[in-house]
């Protein structure tokens, strides 16, 4: 069967692990040529880039601080020089630094800050020229890894429940300008998914949380990135500046 996505490539960022590493290795089954991002983890990632290739699928990896406005825009300019348009972006990096508000340092805010919210920025904008200014072939793909924290707020995460919702309100805003372009601008936010990240919470909170799921159980990262995948589809041509929640009916 031809693969209709060849020539199609598709960036990730935070693909060392978790839910990164899922959407990287399911767009690469749907066709995509995927440039898996990382910063402080390359055997992670390196293991990202070995699970796409046993499977069939090509890529590479790109390493850059998505905090760091010069950093992006210069690995991001030089992946364009050779690459050319990309059709996808994910913009999906980030952290938590999780504590209640009145015990949160300042370091801790910006940092959740940097790297969850003015990555929307630092990555996307050298990227959205380009991929605006293509001729003929008009379109693409732009994909926001919120969280339902950004939607309805967890206690002990409000920076990290606010870099989440400004990254609902910059997606919305976004999707408004590309659409004329036929560019997609969607979020997907999460809730409890099977990750590093959930496996540290203790058993008895974890229970408390699974009351909270109708469900009654965890997503997998292999959900959000089936999720994913259809956003970056001709199937989701006319889906944009959405919400989707993939979180067991947890809101």
């Amino acid at each position: 069967m031809e693969n209709l996505n060849a020539d199609k490539k598709v960036l990730v960022t935070g693909a060392s692990g978790g839910i990164g590493r899922a959407i990287a290795v399911e767009a690469a089954k749907a066709g995509y040529y995927v440039i898996c991002h990382y910063n402080g983890n390359q055997a992670k990632a390196e293991e990202t880039l070995s699970i796409i290739k046993e499977n069939g699928g090509e890529g590479e990896l790109i390493k850059f601080d998505v905090s760091d406005r010069a950093d992006c825009k210069a690995k991001l300019d030089e992946m364009t020089a050779k690459h050319g348009v990309l059709w996808g972006v994910v913009n999906n990096a980030g952290i938590t630094r999780d504590n209640t508000f009145a015990a949160l340092s300042g370091e801790d805010w910006d940092k959740v800050i940097h790297t969850n919210l003015d990555s929307f920025y630092n990555v996307l904008n050298p990227l959205i020229m380009p991929m605006a200014s293509r001729k003929n072939k008009r379109g693409g793909r732009i994909i926001t890894i919120s969280s339902v924290s950004g939607i309805g707020g967890n206690r002990g995460q409000s920076n990290y429940s606010a870099s989440k919702a400004g990254l609902i309100g910059a997606t919305k805003a976004l999707a408004v300008e590309l659409a004329g372009r036929n560019i997609t601008v969607n979020a997907i936010a999460p809730g409890v998914i099977e990750t590093e990240m959930t496996k540290a919470i203790r058993p008895e909170v974890y229970e408390i949380i699974m009351g909270t799921i109708p469900m009654k159980r965890a997503g997998k990262p292999e959900e959000i990135g089936a999720t994913a995948v259809f956003l970056l589809s001709e199937a989701a041509a006319y889906i944009t500046r959405q919400v989707i929640t993939v979180d067991g009916g947890m809101q």
